[in-house]
């Protein structure tokens, strides 16, 4: 599976039953190669259009399942929460 195919699946909760959003980006250990975290943003301040003052990092560990249109993950979602540097 390329990245580009995580970045089209939504990405649920399974402790919430909520949907976190679809997932953007993965973060990796430059010396394994291996996924460390996928990365989420968070909902948009206005309308959903504008950058999140957070986003989802989603230890690789915590993913229970990869769907065709899904990634179910069990998380605490305060826990997950990572403020956005905005540049």
């Amino acid at each position: 599976m390329r990245i580009d195919d995580l970045k089209r699946k939504e990405v649920i909760n399974s402790c919430t039953c909520r949907i976190l959003g679809c997932a953007d980006d993965v973060e990796f250990d430059i010396c394994t190669g291996c996924i460390k975290a996928i990365i989420v943003p968070g909902p948009g301040k206005w309308c959903g259009l504008i950058c999140s003052e957070f986003e989802f990092v989603i230890p690789f560990q915590c993913i229970i399942q990869v769907g065709p249109d899904i990634i179910l993950v069990k998380v605490d979602e305060d826990e997950v929460k990572r403020k956005v540097k905005i540049v």
